[in-house]
């Protein structure tokens, strides 16, 4: 039991120091929110008339992609242990962390249990802009549910993909490729346009995106045509599970090669 508390004080350790970054950088959680909301109101004001397509599931495009934006904040949140890390990686710190008794695996649970506790504040205020500008809560507590496990778990997987690019490059120069893959990953997806809507090779390519079945999941909540149900779930928890698995694994291995 001893050696169990002691993991877990590791973990919480961690977790903490990762999260005294917004007390000391209080600017530290815009980009996270920024960004989203800018894509939010930019698209939704271009593309508002989509909704009078038929077969748009919507009632409104702001509904259809307010859960997009909260997702993509927490895509970022993510994304940033990634760069802090590689900061860490570049002062010489992580290399004390790799050198203490400390379980390996705890030198990136930590980080990844502060990056989903950090995402739910962009998501929140992203989700409260979004219905205060006239996005529709039509799923009720349940579909808010769905949301926000999507929010959190993507965000985790965010973070083991800037961990393994982290742990790869070894410098904050990998940055960028780290929240490029957040992008190119939703981009790739029905993340503007419902799936019967698309056209060409995206049409093709973005069923088996896994983050369209996790945007489905997510717009549980705001979007009428897609009801909180479980065969609106499961796809979504399903990709979100594989995708954990091969990120996890290659995170893991990259922090296995680094400690040798």
């Amino acid at each position: 039991m001893s050696q169990l508390r002691y993991t877990a004080s590791i973990g919480v350790t961690l977790w903490q120091r990762a999260l005294m970054e917004i007390s000391r950088v209080r600017g530290g959680f815009l980009p996270a929110t920024i960004a989203p909301m800018i894509f939010l109101f930019g698209t939704s004001g271009q593309f508002d008339r989509l909704s009078a397509l038929p077969g748009f599931p919507a009632d409104n495009y702001l509904s259809w992609i307010l859960p997009l934006s909260c997702i993509q904040a927490a895509g970022f949140a993510g994304g940033a242990v990634g760069a802090n890390l590689a900061r860490d990686i570049e002062q010489g710190w992580f290399d004390r962390l790799l050198t203490s008794p400390a379980p390996r695996p705890m030198l990136l649970l930590g980080p990844v249990l502060a990056a989903m506790t950090r995402s739910l504040l962009p998501a929140t205020i992203i989700l409260t802009a979004g219905v205060l500008a006239g996005a529709h809560i039509t799923g009720g507590a349940a579909g808010v549910a769905a949301l926000y496990l999507g929010v959190l778990w993507f965000c985790a997987i965010a973070a083991l993909w800037g961990c393994s690019l982290a742990l790869w490059a070894g410098t904050q120069q990998v940055g960028p490729l780290i929240q490029n893959g957040v992008l190119i990953s939703i981009f790739l997806s029905t993340a503007y346009t419902p799936q019967p809507l698309l056209s060409g090779w995206l049409a093709t390519f973005a069923p088996y995106n896994p983050v369209s079945h996790v945007l489905e999941m997510a717009r549980q909540a705001t979007v009428t045509g897609i009801d909180p149900s479980w065969a609106n779930t499961w796809p979504g928890l399903l990709a979100l599970t594989g995708m954990t698995i091969v990120m996890s694994a290659f995170a893991l291995n990259r922090l296995a090669r680094m400690g040798r």
